[in-house]
């Protein structure tokens, strides 16, 4: 089952008010990119939300497919990066074409919109993930680990924009490894303000377990805990898992 998520007023506020993650981990993962000499051709971005990534990695002469499952998102990311193309599907059940790189930032593995998610689910993509690289391909995304929030305490946190107001209220499960965020959002449409309320789940998994499942798969695998100047919030890692020559 989907469910829906990222809806027209979060789609806008997470655009204009929490597009830091992706901008600042932009110039890392072209970085990551040059290093293993992947200077063009085809990234498939799993997750890539309003397009702000793949606006980056357009300018810098690759060509991108971007699938995630909200549609408002998407909506923006056509809009921004009318060049590229982009999918409405969930990132684990997409066709994957053959490509250069495969990246997926900000968590996006991490999230239960696909209730499928799981370990099983998580291998299977990188299996496909794998066969459809060429060789020498790189596969860069980042998770979500335990300790986001102390187990039995609510963290709630708010921020406001221009036209807009969000509350997050975040709450973890340690022992079935998930984590909640009750998210409150009040966008300002004509003269009045809009409520609308999203529940989103993430299953939180441990870098070391996923670092295996990849070197099962055939990767040779580097964790990190930045993507070049850019230091990622805590209990989340990043990986680069390349396709040996």
């Amino acid at each position: 089952m989907i469910k829906k998520s990222y809806k027209e007023d979060l789609a806008y506020i997470h655009d204009v008010g929490y597009g830091d993650y992706a901008l600042r981990s932009a110039p890392g993962i072209l970085k990551i990119l040059a290093q293993n000499n992947i200077q063009d051709g085809l990234v498939v971005d799993l997750g890539c939300g309003s397009g702000l990534s793949a606006l980056e990695l357009t300018k810098a002469h690759y060509q991108i497919l971007g699938v995630d499952i909200s549609e408002s998102m998407i909506a923006i990311a056509r809009t921004r990066v009318p060049n590229a193309k982009f999918r409405v599907e969930s990132l684990l059940k997409t066709d994957i074409p053959s490509c250069n790189a495969v990246i997926s930032i900000g968590e996006c593995l991490n999230y239960l919109f696909d209730s499928d998610n799981n370990y099983q689910a998580l291998m299977q993509l990188f299996e496909r993930i794998y066969n459809t690289l060429t060789t020498g391909g790189i596969f860069i995304f980042d998770i979500a680990e335990p300790g986001q929030v102390i187990e039995g305490e609510k963290v709630k946190s708010f921020n406001e924009g221009e036209d807009w107001i969000v509350l997050v209220e975040k709450e973890e499960d340690r022992e079935n490894l998930v984590l909640s965020r009750r998210i409150v959002t009040f966008r300002k449409v004509g003269e009045y303000y809009r409520r609308d309320d999203e529940l989103h789940y993430l299953r939180l998994y441990k870098a070391a377990e996923m670092t295996e499942q990849l070197r099962q798969v055939g990767f040779t695998v580097e964790t990190m805990n930045h993507y070049g100047d850019y230091k990622l919030p805590k209990a989340h890692v990043a990986f680069v898992a390349r396709k040996s020559m």
